[in-house]
């Protein structure tokens, strides 16, 4: 029986959702909590927290530049602010104010952002951010973290809160496999292994993590054996589990929801430059945007499905 049997998709969840439960916990463990929002409180799935504590939450309206001043302020009088939007529009659209008011003080704000990436789906390419994995993990100090399902969210929320420092926290709106434990521990900076295997790396985070299990069977069904890594928090990276891991395999395919430029596989691209060049192949869009249309249409359409994980990997093993 293989490792990778052990991975059901009968339990489907959205992540946000699992920031949501994640957030009711805090409500009532931790007083200094604060939850903000920017006329999105029933996308972020802040609607309890809202109702059980309106005294710690703060309705921003669509002013996100103004909710990041007052979390840096409220960072100041010692509260834990989570400060959440669509992702878009908590880091590109407010990013002088994330670089100045909360990364160059180092402040203690959690930056929450959900409808990431493709998988937002109809909205289209205005709100469909790729590059914003890229712009959080440039800012000094910040911890970036993207998650792969609803206990993994909800343990990440619960984890970052106990921290120190400025976070950014990705998630996601459509529903997708919940496979994570939910007694596992979340571990800020340090990769989860799916699958131990022989033959090739392959890097996932958030929703891509599934797409690469799925595509591990494939290929461990075709008599290739596949090293499955969940990389959850960018950064810090994991850079001894990654380096073992390519150490033993010769090669690496990193897949993500985020263009190919400036993501995850950029940053694994310069671990192994610095210290292990191997051949590296990208699951990621390619300098594009997005467009309206069906999650699922979508991401094979941009080659980010399984069936382009397995593609991956066969090409990658060639250039060993």
């Amino acid at each position: 029986m293989s490792k990778l049997d052990q991975y059901k998709n009968d339990d489907i969840r959205d992540t946000r959702s699992g920031f949501g439960a994640a957030m009711d916990i805090l409500g009532e463990t931790n007083e200094n909590v604060v939850a903000m929002c920017a006329d999105l409180t029933g996308s972020l799935k802040l609607n309890d927290f809202a109702k059980k504590h309106p005294e710690r939450f703060v309705q921003a309206g669509i002013a996100e530049a103004n909710m990041i001043g007052m979390a840096a302020g409220l960072a100041i009088a010692g509260k834990i602010p989570f400060a959440t939007s669509f992702a878009e529009f908590v880091t590109a659209r407010v990013y002088d104010q994330v670089r100045q008011s909360v990364a160059y003080s180092n402040k203690n704000v959690k930056i929450a952002a959900s409808h990431a990436g493709l998988t937002l789906g109809e909205d289209g390419a205005t709100h469909q951010i790729l590059e914003d994995i890229g712009l959080m993990k440039m800012l000094p100090g910040f911890t970036v973290i993207n998650t792969c399902d609803y206990n993994q969210t909800k343990a990440a929320t619960l984890a970052v809160a106990e921290m120190e420092g400025p976070v950014y926290l990705r998630f996601g709106r459509p529903k997708v496999p919940n496979f994570t434990p939910a007694d596992q521990k979340f571990e800020i900076g340090k990769g989860v292994m799916l699958n131990e295997g022989n033959d090739v790396t392959i890097v996932a985070t958030g929703h891509l993590v599934w797409e690469a299990i799925e595509a591990a069977r494939v290929l461990e069904a075709k008599g290739t054996s596949c090293e499955v890594i969940n990389i959850h928090t960018i950064k810090p990276l994991d850079a001894p589990m990654i380096l073992k891991s390519v150490s033993k395999t010769a090669c690496v395919v990193v897949a993500e929801e985020h263009q190919k430029h400036g993501g995850l596989g950029a940053s694994i691209s310069t671990l192994l430059a610095e210290n292990k060049p191997a051949p590296i192949e990208f699951v990621a869009v390619d300098d594009k945007f997005g467009e309206s249309g069906k999650p699922a249409d979508l991401m094979k359409k941009y080659g980010l499905s399984s069936g382009d994980i397995v593609n991956a990997v066969e090409k990658v093993i060639k250039r060993k």
